[in-house]
C-alpha cells in the first residue's frame, strides 16, 4: 500500500485534472469506482452543509444558555472556533497530500510507526465509523426535535411530543435521507449547492432581522448580553465556560465530511483542503454573529428560556409572533433536514472506504457499487440502520440521547488528533500537497492535539457535578463500550483482526517506469485485491 504521499501536477483542462486526480488515487493505491462529479463549490457545500449553522445552533443552546448565557454563546463560540479552525488546517494538510475517501485511518497508517500502524488505523477507522453514526443520529434526532417544536408553536404550546413520537418522526427522516442518499453522485453533488444558498440566507436573515424585529423587553443591554455570566448547573465557572463550547464544536463538527468525498472531487488535492478550511471559517464568522444577535434579543429570563422545548424557538416566537416563527422555523427545519442528508452521505463513503479494506463486519456487502447509481446503496443502508439503533437511547432517558451529541464530537476528535500526531511522531516521507502550513505545520498540529485531549476528557463529565444514575453523562459508556469492543474483536485469538488486518489494500499496481512516473511505494509489503 503506498505510503508515498504528494499529488501529481496537472494541465487546467478538465480531462487533465481528471487525469490527475486518477493518478494521484493510484499512487495511494486504489483505482477510480466514483464518478467525479462534485466541483470545488459543491465539496464546500457538502462540509458547509453538515455544519448547518443556524439550525445546528439552535439544537445546542441547552449546552450554551446554562453555562454562561450570553457570554459562553458569545465568547465560547469566538474561542472553540479559533481552536476547531487549527485543527481543520492540519486536517487540510493530510488531506491536500492524500485524498482518499479513507482519509484518516488511512493517513494513520501511512504515517505511523509500522510496530503500531495497523492498531493504530484500526482505532481510527471505528472511531470514525462510530462518530459517522453518531453524527447522523445527532443531526436526524434534532431535526425530529424541530419538527415537533414547530407544532408544539402551531398549537399554542397544547402538544407536547412524546419520545415515542419524536422517535417515530426520527425514524421518517432517517428512511428519506436513505433514499436521497442512494441516487447518483451527480444528483446528490449538485444538492450541495442549493444547501449552501439556503445555509446563508437563513444566517443573514436571523442576523439582520432579529434585532430589528425583537421587542423593546426583550433586548438586553451589552453589559447583559456580553458579560453577564449566567451558571445554572453548579460546576465553577471557569469549567462551565469550557463546557459551553459543547456548542461551537457540535455546530462546526464533521468537516471530515469533504475529506471522505475525496474520489468523488475534481481536483481534489486542492478543493478538499480548501473546503474543510473555508467552511470551518465561514461557519465560525456566520456563527459568531448569529449568537451576538440571539444574545441581545433573547430576554433576561434564561431559566424560562433554557426549560423551553426549544429555546431558539421561544427567542422567535417572542420577537417574531406565531406566523412569521413558523414560516422561518420551517426553513430552519428544511436546513436541518439537509444537514443529515449530507451527514449520511459522508458517513457511507467512510463505510465503504473502510469496508474496502476489510475492516468492518460484512465487509463484502458492504463494499459493493450499485450498478444503477453508481453508489454505495449498501453502506448507505448499513449507516441508516446503525442510527435507527443509537437513536433507541431516546427510551433510556435524555442523558442517553444527549451522550450522541456528545459521541458525535468526542469520537472524531479521537479519529482527527491520532493521524495528525503521527504525521511528526511516526516514521514517515510525508511529503505535503498543494495546501501546506510549512513552518507553521508542527506548532499548530501540537495546539491542535492538545485541544481535542484536553476537550475529549472534559466532555465525559456529567452535566452538573452532583448526579446520579439518571443525570449520569453515559458518554464514556457508550464510546469506550465500542472502542473497547472493537479492540477486543481485533485481538482475538485465531479470528481477531491482528492476524488478517494490514492496513489499507491496494486494489491497483502501478508498473514503475522512468523517474517521473509515479509507483507504489511502501515500508512493508501489503496484499492487493484483484
Amino acid at each position: 500500500m503506498a505510503s508515498k504521499f504528494g499529488p501529481t501536477r496537472a494541465g487546467n483542462s478538465q480531462d487533465a485534472i481528471r487525469l490527475a486526480d486518477e493518478q494521484l488515487l493510484a499512487t495511494l493505491g486504489y483505482k477510480q469506482e466514483f464518478k467525479r462529479a462534485f466541483t470545488p463549490l459543491e465539496v464546500f457545500g457538502m462540509a458547509f452543509s453538515i455544519i448547518g449553522l443556524l439550525p445546528s445552533i439552535a439544537s445546542v443552546l441547552f449546552y450554551a444558555i446554562p453555562n454562561g448565557g450570553g457570554p459562553g454563546m458569545v465568547w465560547g463560540w469566538a474561542v472553540a472556533s479559533i481552536f476547531i479552525l487549527l485543527v481543520g488546517m492540519s486536517m487540510a494538510e493530510l488531506a491536500s497530500a492524500a485524498p482518499t475517501s479513507g482519509g484518516l485511518y488511512f493517513w494513520t497508517w501511512s504515517l505511523s510507526s509500522p510496530r503500531w500502524r495497523n492498531v493504530l488505523c484500526w482505532i481510527v477507522g471505528y472511531a470514525n465509523t462510530i462518530g459517522s453514526i453518531t453524527g447522523v443520529a445527532s443531526i436526524d434526532w434534532a431535526a425530529a426535535v424541530q419538527v415537533m417544536a414547530a407544532v408544539n408553536i402551531g398549537t399554542n404550546g397544547d402538544f407536547e411530543a412524546s419520545s415515542a413520537q419524536t422517535f417515530g418522526v426520527y425514524a421518517a427522516i432517517l428512511f428519506t435521507h436513505t433514499l436521497v442518499c442512494c441516487l447518483g453522485t451527480t444528483v446528490l453533488a449538485r444538492l450541495q449547492t442549493g444547501y449552501v444558498i439556503l445555509n446563508v440566507l437563513l444566517c443573514v436573515v436571523v442576523i439582520i432581522a432579529l434585532p430589528a424585529a425583537t421587542p423593546a423587553e426583550f433586548k438586553n443591554t451589552a453589559s447583559f448580553a456580553l458579560g453577564d455570566f449566567k451558571n445554572f448547573n453548579g460546576w465553577p465557572d471557569g469549567y462551565a465556560f469550557i463546557l459551553s463550547f459543547l456548542a461551537p464544536l457540535w455546530t462546526i463538527c464533521s468537516f471530515d465530511s469533504a475529506v471522505h468525498i475525496s474520489e468523488e472531487a475534481s481536483n481534489a488535492a486542492t478543493a478538499v483542503p480548501w473546503a474543510i478550511v473555508m467552511a470551518i471559517g465561514i461557519a465560525g464568522i456566520l456563527g459568531w454573529a448569529i449568537n451576538v444577535s440571539l444574545a441581545f434579543c433573547m430576554g433576561t429570563d434564561l431559566e424560562t428560556l433554557y426549560g423551553s422545548a426549544q429555546p431558539m424557538a421561544a427567542i422567535f416566537l417572542n420577537s417574531f409572533g406565531m406566523r412569521p416563527t413558523l414560516a422561518l422555523w420551517a426553513i430552519v427545519v428544511i436546513v436541518q433536514y439537509m444537514m443529515g442528508s449530507s451527514m449520511l452521505l459522508a458517513a457511507s463513503r467512510q463505510t465503504y472506504a473502510f469496508s474496502r479494506d476489510g475492516a468492518l463486519p460484512f465487509s463484502n456487502w458492504l463494499y459493493r457499487m450499485s450498478k444503477l447509481t453508481g453508489t454505495p446503496v449498501n453502506a448507505v443502508i448499513f449507516n441508516a440502520f446503525g442510527a435507527l439503533i443509537v437513536g433507541l437511547l431516546v427510551f433510556a432517558g435524555p442523558q442517553a440521547i444527549n451522550a450522541v451529541f456528545a459521541i458525535s464530537v468526542t469520537a472524531p476528535y479521537v479519529a482527527y488528533a491520532i493521524p495528525i500526531a503521527a504525521r511528526f511522531l511516526g516514521k514517515n516521507n510525508f511529503k505535503p500537497g498543494p495546501f501546506t502550513l510549512g513552518i507553521f505545520s508542527l506548532p499548530v498540529a501540537i495546539i491542535s492535539v492538545l485541544f481535542m485531549l484536553f476537550l475529549g476528557i472534559a466532555f465525559l463529565f456529567p452535566t452538573r457535578p452532583q448526579t446520579d444514575a439518571k443525570d449520569m453523562n453515559y458518554t464514556v459508556v457508550v464510546l469506550f463500550g465500542v472502542l473497547i469492543l472493537s479492540l477486543i474483536w481485533y485481538y482475538l485469538p485465531v479470528v481477531g483482526g491482528v492476524h488478517w488486518f494490514n492496513g489499507p489494500i491496494a486494489n491497483v499496481v502501478l508498473a514503475e517506469s522512468d523517474e517521473d512516473s509515479v509507483r507504489l511505494e511502501s515500508d512493508l509489503e501489503k496484499p492487493t485485491k484483484e
